[in-house]
């Protein structure tokens, strides 16, 4: 099993921030090897099932995400099944006038002994890519929030 968990501090209201991260056709904006995010359901809750698409090294993995926990504005959780399966998890708090937004993600890597091998890389490389996000999310939620300041 893989684990990563970063987290940052973005300067603008929880709800901006779960307001953009709510939304699927966001993540491959900012996660950079994400291929695509798509809506298959919207329940009533507003918790969301989703079809994606991950790039890793050339090759394209395909599933599911499915919000097993959502509670909007504090914390989604994400079970994922497909190509990967695991979990992913999503919390906002607010912090100084901002929120800190926390994403920690355990899976596993298909393939066996290949799996073996190819840990250790997928764990580092995983890591950089959930710091990418974060600091990604932050750089288009506080310029989202400036550019509204100044209309």
């Amino acid at each position: 099993m893989i684990e990563t968990s970063h987290s940052v501090h973005v300067d603008a209201p929880v709800s901006d921030v779960f307001a953009y991260m709510d939304r699927p056709e966001n993540q491959p904006e900012i996660t950079p090897s994400l291929t695509r995010s798509e809506i298959l359901e919207e329940r009533a809750d507003g918790s969301k099932r989703v079809a994606y698409g991950y790039g890793l090294g050339g090759i394209t993995m395909d599933g599911e995400l499915d919000a097993v926990e959502y509670e909007p504005e504090e914390r989604v959780v994400w079970e994922m099944t497909g190509d990967l399966s695991g979990e992913i998890t999503w919390e906002f708090e607010p912090e100084d006038d901002g929120t800190r937004v926390t994403y920690a993600a355990s899976y596993d890597v298909p393939g066996g002994v290949l799996e073996k091998l190819a840990a250790p890389f997928v764990k580092r490389y995983n890591g950089r890519e959930v710091e990418t996000t974060l600091e990604n999310l932050k750089t288009r939620v506080e310029h989202d929030a400036t550019a509204e300041a100044t209309d």
